[in-house]
């Protein structure tokens, strides 16, 4: 099923337009979310953020209300050009450090060429991932709970640090660009966002 990100102060709104143009649902808890079924057959799937279980009532603002950020969790993106990896209490971001890396693109060039290019290309991906896996460790140390995002290659590269073991990552995985301030912004609020399956009949 297909997922989108729902912040929890947009929540109660967004079901109500799933109701309005389906031709009204109905709620129901089970299985840890919250479950709407429409009467043209279309439902969703809403769970809370953080890997947490729900069982409040069948309500949309009981739902929302019951989005509340860890007192302490993270956010890690990596991609070869870059890293973004933040600490946060609650909402809040109290630390955070954004890294660029250059790292060779492909060459078309062929032979030892060629096999020179993808060494180089290795070794800077490889310095990359140590230099976003230092300040993850430093960062995050002691954070029970990280979403993650960007490229799942690079990401299972620095989260392979023996500093890290101990991180335990959560959905939602962020599909996002090169990590810049902006993108690390918006990571953080899908990360504390209502995660929703919908199918539409």
């Amino acid at each position: 099923m297909p997922e989108v990100l729902v912040p929890s102060a947009r929540w109660e709104r967004w079901v109500g337009n799933f109701s309005t143009g389906h031709g009204g649902a109905e709620l129901a808890v089970g299985d840890g979310a919250l479950r709407g079924a429409a009467v043209d057959g279309s439902h969703f799937v809403a769970r809370l953020p953080f890997a947490e279980p729900y069982a409040g009532p069948p309500d949309a603002a009981a739902l929302a209300a019951a989005v509340v950020p860890p007192d302490a969790w993270g956010v890690l993106l990596v991609r070869k050009g870059g890293f973004a990896v933040a600490r946060l209490q609650g909402p809040a971001v109290v630390e955070h450090k954004i890294g660029q890396r250059h790292v060779q693109g492909r060459t078309k060039a062929g032979g030892q060429s060629q096999q020179r290019f993808a060494r180089r290309r290795d070794n800077q991906a490889r310095q990359a991932y140590e230099a976003a896996a230092d300040h993850a460790a430093r960062i995050l140390a002691g954070v029970p709970v990280v979403v993650t995002g960007g490229d799942h290659v690079a990401v299972d590269a620095v989260l392979a640090d023996q500093r890290l073991s101990s991180v335990r990552v959560v959905a939602p995985w962020l599909a996002v660009p090169d990590p810049r301030r902006a993108v690390l912004d918006r990571a953080v609020v899908d990360a504390q966002s209502i995660r929703v399956e919908v199918v539409n009949a």
